[in-house]
């Protein structure tokens, strides 16, 4: 798992295609559960990932409820053209937030838009 502390508030998680992507959000979401004090921020770097199954939809969701309710940002990024399309069919366009990369994405989150 390529699981990179950006900082105090931010993690970053390279996920990789199955079986990696399973165990990576599995520790993800345990590192969350099991965190006594103020959860990070997550960026979810989608880069190396060239499918998603109903399981990795899943876990993603999950990570997503678990940060808005400790109040913090969950950002998927550097996604594919399939990916993308699996999201507008499922409608999780609409639940996730999206940006283009990485460095996009710590800036928003530094800026705190």
């Amino acid at each position: 798992m390529t699981l990179n502390q950006w900082s105090e508030d931010v993690l970053i998680l390279e996920l990789q295609n199955e079986p990696d992507f399973s165990e990576d959000t599995d520790a993800l979401l345990s590192k969350l559960k099991n965190s006594d004090i103020l959860a990070p921020d997550v960026i979810i770097d989608l880069q190396q990932v060239t499918t998603l199954n109903s399981s990795n939809l899943g876990a993603l969701i999950e990570c997503k409820k678990m940060l808005d309710k400790k109040d913090r940002r969950m950002i998927i990024c550097n996604i594919n053209d399939g990916i993308w399309s699996t999201m507008l069919a499922t409608g999780l366009d609409q639940v996730f937030t999206f940006i283009e990369d990485t460095t996009t994405a710590l800036t928003s989150l530094i800026v705190g838009e």
